[in-house]
Parts: structure tokens; C-alpha cells; sequence
């Protein structure tokens, strides 16, 4: 195994890790027990409760006990997928990104199987404008993984090798 494959599987490991302990936290010494409860860190952020039982902006709700099962079954497709990319993956940078996106699916299929909906907390605000949804690490993980994804599909061009003919190299 590369030393970059090591790195990326350690950072989608920290990243699951982090997840998981602010929510242990934010359910146990931290007692936001119901949803809605509030503990202001900063005067634009706050820890908040939220229950998300759906993916991302609240599509695909998973209301009842077979939609959670699907649901969680999808995000472990998915996280497989992502999981086997990384074994065949040379770039550095995407496997910085696919660590990411990893280590917070693992984060929120464990919150979907163990609670039946994604423990969400971070509450970043201005005033009474919000630019995000009410998030945890894991999303924030997914979430700069994909843009990372993105932007090095768009912008990024690696150079094409380029094929010598045997016949017209100088050393043949």
C-alpha cells in the first residue's frame, strides 16, 4: 500500500472518528437531548440539534423503517464505491477527496443504522440568515470531498502521456 493510500485511509478514519465524538458529545455531556436545543459557542455559531432523516436538503425522507433500510443500504453502496475508487486511485489530491466523502458517509450510515436518522449539530448564522442547512463533520467531510472532486474534474487537466514509437526513440 502507497504512503498516499495509508494517509487518505487514516483521513477518512479521523474523520469518522471526529464525527462521532461531537455527536456523543452533543448527546451526552453536552445534553442537547431534544431536538431544537441550542448551545451558543460564538455569537455565529451554535451547536443545534436537528434530526435529518433524509439526505442532503432534505430529498429522499426515510419516514418509515423500510426507507431507513434502503436509505442506509444506497449510502453503503455508495461508501463501497468510494471505498474501492481509493484502492485504484493514483492522484493524490483525489484520494485527499475521497477520503473525505468516505470517512462522512461511514459517519452517517453508523448515525442511520444506530439512531434511525443523521444526528446534525453545527449551526453556522448571521443574524437570522443561515448559508448552510444545520450540519455535522461528516456532511462537512462529503461535502468538501465532492467540490474537490468537481473542481479538479473541471478545472484540472492532466497532461496526456505522450507514446514514443519504439522506432523513433534515440535510444532504440
Amino acid at each position: 500500500m502507497t504512503a498516499a493510500r495509508r494517509t487518505a485511509l487514516i483521513t477518512a478514519g479521523v474523520i469518522f472518528v471526529v464525527d462521532q465524538i461531537i455527536k456523543w458529545l452533543v448527546d451526552g455531556p453536552l445534553a442537547l437531548k431534544q431536538v431544537g436545543d441550542t448551545l451558543v459557542i460564538l455569537p455565529i455559531f451554535e451547536l443545534k440539534r436537528v434530526h435529518n432523516y433524509g439526505v442532503s436538503l432534505g430529498m429522499m425522507q426515510a419516514d418509515t423503517d423500510l426507507a431507513r433500510w434502503l436509505l442506509v443500504a444506497l449510502t453503503a453502496a455508495i461508501a463501497a464505491g468510494v471505498a474501492w475508487w481509493m484502492l485504484r486511485e493514483r492522484n493524490r489530491q483525489d484520494l485527499l477527496a475521497l477520503s473525505l466523502v468516505l470517512g462522512g458517509a461511514l459517519g452517517n450510515i453508523v448515525d442511520r443504522v444506530r439512531l434511525g436518522y443523521v444526528l446534525d449539530y453545527a449551526n453556522l448564522h448571521f443574524g437570522d440568515w443561515s448559508p448552510f442547512l444545520v450540519f455535522n463533520v461528516a456532511d462537512a467531510g462529503i461535502t468538501i470531498g465532492v467540490l474537490i472532486l468537481l473542481l479538479r474534474a473541471l478545472l484540472v487537466r492532466e497532461k496526456p502521456k505522450t507514446h514514443v514509437p519504439v522506432e523513433n526513440r534515440s535510444d532504440a
